[in-house]
């Protein structure tokens, strides 16, 4: 949890309600003074008086943890620390204060700065070669994900409901099982066969489901669920879409995608079975998978939406990044701030793991405001479809905050302390001192140049000046 930002979100929520201090202070049993303490961050929250919070504000503990305003906190120190706006420097506490106290504010103002930089781009001669605007609906999509926590609870109900009907004895024969409904009730014959740039391919009018013979066995289940959800969880998907109200077609598209992937891995790893799993394997990951039949990235993408209310599994944030460091997926059920512009850390595990593909890589990390984490990132190699053709190589990385490790098995016999790697968001975003591995200088900070000395690291700086 950020004491930095736990007392804003306590008032906000407080005046949110109408509540005075005193009256706040009476439900919980403590002084107004006491909460006054608390919500300008001189006292600590306890479990104890958090989950109390959470029952008398009526929230769920995630809110109430300040994740979702760091998150916000972060965004905004990359959009006032971008050169080309030529802002001032703003300080940490008004960040903070943004974040914390107006977030719908905060919001805003990310959502002007996402659509500077389009526009930037765009006549910077960054366009579509038609001339059409390029409009990120993956970051649209990638918004949604992230403010609902990775979960939804009509999509699980429908994955439940369609596991029941299929009924398999155990998780080795439930891609049987999907094979035999999809034909049975849908008359949909499903094969594999050589298909050339294609992976999957449903011919509705022939009813005729084909998936490439290039795809691993966990991957043909998952397209067979991923169909098994468009033909019958099609109604639960539309319901989530419509409050969403995407604002082009093409979002509109990813999340529909997105959603059915949502209920495709919740038909394979139904919640209750996956996440007693997860407890008693301790989060080993390649164990998880094996036990469910799928793959090690469709297992971790799963463990992170176990935030079912009343029966949440440990939050973990979930990172898909390929070697240029672009990401393709990212979740953050864990409170984990990433930056959403520019490159991450070159010292943080998910990418060091690119060194050793097949081999969990496990690291603590502890960022410069304090906060810890257990990360482990394996990097998934995929064959090419042909002799020559390079096959594509992504890191599934996934971490918890360090208070939670040891429900991990990954963090048997380690030193927690000892073993804290110190890394940033990003070089630009970062103000270590003495990282060697550092690309870029801070953008807060002045580079202090010498000819007559050369420094361990790529560039020394100063603080900047107001």
């Amino acid at each position: 949890m950020s004491r930095a930002v736990i007392g804003h979100t306590v008032k906000r929520l407080r005046t949110e309600r109408t509540l005075s201090q005193q009256a706040l202070a009476t439900r919980l049993g403590i002084s107004a003074s006491y909460l006054n303490l608390i919500e300008h961050d001189r006292r600590a929250v306890t479990a104890s008086l958090l989950i109390k919070l959470a029952e008398t504000l009526r929230v769920d503990l995630r809110e109430l943890s300040g994740s979702q305003e760091r998150q916000l906190e972060t965004g905004l120190r990359e959009a006032f620390s971008d050169p080309l706006l030529g802002a001032d420097a703003v300080p940490e506490a008004e960040l903070t204060a943004l974040a914390g106290g107006s977030p719908n504010a905060a919001r805003a103002v990310l959502a002007l700065y996402r659509a500077w930089r389009v526009a930037r781009e765009d006549a910077g001669g960054i366009a579509l070669p038609s001339g059409r605007r390029v409009l990120l609906p993956h970051e649209e999509a990638r918004d949604l994900f992230d403010d609902r926590g990775n979960y939804f609870a009509g999509l699980e109900d429908a994955a439940e409901g369609l596991a029941q009907d299929l009924a398999p004895g155990t998780p080795a024969e439930t891609n049987h099982a999907i094979a035999d409904r999809l034909r049975r009730v849908h008359g949909v014959r499903v094969t594999v066969a050589p298909l050339d740039g294609t992976l999957r391919r449903y011919d509705a009018a022939a009813r005729s489901l084909v998936l490439s013979e290039s795809l691993p066995r966990e991957s043909r289940g998952f397209h067979m669920a991923f169909q098994l959800a468009l033909l019958e969880a099609r109604d639960a998907v539309e319901t989530v879409l419509a409050t969403a109200a995407p604002s082009s077609p093409e979002a509109a598209m990813l999340i529909r995608i997105g959603l059915l992937n949502y209920v495709a891995g919740a038909l394979l790893m139904p919640y209750a079975a996956f996440a007693s799993a997860a407890v008693a394997l301790r989060h080993d990951m390649e164990a998880m998978a094996s036990r469910f039949g799928v793959s090690y990235e469709q297992a971790c993408h799963r463990l992170s939406t176990l935030q079912r209310p009343g029966a949440r599994g440990v939050p973990f944030f979930f990172l898909r990044v390929d070697p240029a460091g672009n990401v393709s997926k990212r979740f953050s059920a864990a409170g984990f701030p990433f930056a959403r512009y520019g490159g991450s850390c070159p010292r943080w595990v998910v990418h060091t793991a690119f060194a050793a593909p097949g081999t969990v890589r496990v690291q603590v990390a502890a960022l410069p405001d304090g906060a810890a984490y257990l990360c482990f990132a394996m990097a998934v190699v995929r064959s090419g479809h042909r002799w020559g053709e390079p096959g594509p190589v992504h890191v599934v990385a996934m971490g918890c905050a360090l208070p939670n490790a040891g429900d991990v098995v990954y963090a048997d016999g380690l030193d927690l302390e000892q073993a804290k790697v110190g890394i940033g968001l990003s070089c630009r975003l970062c103000d270590r001192p003495d990282c060697r591995s550092r690309a870029f200088p801070p953008l807060e900070h002045r580079l202090a140049l010498d000819p007559a000395t050369a420094g361990a690291t790529p560039y020394r700086f100063e603080a900047r000046r107001g």
